[in-house]
């Protein structure tokens, strides 16, 4: 099926060139020069994902995406400013799956967006069946959904995605540049904050074990690992 694209960004100009480029690469295309515009559009129409500026007239980027996740868990890529490394980490923080910094390669973006497109629809793990179930949380892999003692925890597709592979390996480390790899699509490096915060949002939400022990750690120079309490297990249904 043909992917559908929601551009929400002030620059027309930019707006016109995304969308000749995108449809000449196969997708349908919407695009919105402010916020509530774009809301409109997201309330009235099916898209796949939304590539959302910070910079918008009136409200932000930023108050966008709020009202877009307090209502779904579409992806996300936020467009921010070369070298304002604020702005990327707030996005990511309220629950954006990536960014990309202006100015931007097409190819770069297409590349972006067909990464993120894969994980939300769970394309990254063709063989994956059933569910992941470490102690008192149950990660149902056909229904894309986790709970923990019974009770539905929302995640984002790239927090689902980091916890499908640390559960996976539960007990073992998992590398930074493993998790980069598989889950945003693209290496390591010292100075991307991106992985950081979304196991750090990741964390928050799951919370820890009723012993009071947490449930991801932290491997400082190695890794991270899901750790389980040890008269539990992992199983894979």
């Amino acid at each position: 099926m043909t992917k559908k694209i929601l551009l929400i960004d002030d620059d027309e100009e930019l707006g016109a060139l995304l969308e000749t480029y995108f449809r000449s690469e196969g997708f349908d295309f919407g695009y919105a020069s402010n916020g509530d515009a774009g809301l409109k559009l997201f309330g009235a129409e099916a898209y796949d994902i939304i590539i959302l500026d910070v910079m918008l007239p009136g409200r932000d980027g930023f108050d966008i995406l709020r009202e877009i996740r307090n209502m779904s868990q579409m992806p996300v890529i936020m467009l921010t400013a070369k070298g304002d490394h604020i702005d990327r980490v707030v996005g990511l923080e309220i629950g954006a799956d990536d960014y990309i910094c202006k100015p931007f390669n097409m190819r770069e973006l297409s590349a972006r967006i067909r990464a993120v497109l894969r994980r939300s629809v769970g394309l990254s793990e063709p063989a994956a069946v059933g569910a992941v179930c470490v102690a008192d949380l149950e990660m149902d892999l056909k229904s894309r959904s986790v709970k923990i003692g019974g009770q539905s925890v929302p995640l984002t597709n790239v927090e689902f995605r980091i916890l499908e592979i640390l559960l996976e390996g539960a007990g073992e480390k998992i590398s930074p540049e493993q998790l980069s790899i598989e889950v945003l699509g693209r290496g390591h490096t010292p100075f991307d904050r991106s992985l950081s915060v979304h196991i750090s949002k990741l964390r928050h939400k799951l919370g820890l074990y009723p012993c009071g022990s947490e449930r991801i750690k932290t491997l400082r120079g190695e890794g991270f690992m899901y750790v389980f309490p040890e008269e539990t297990g992992v199983s894979i249904i």
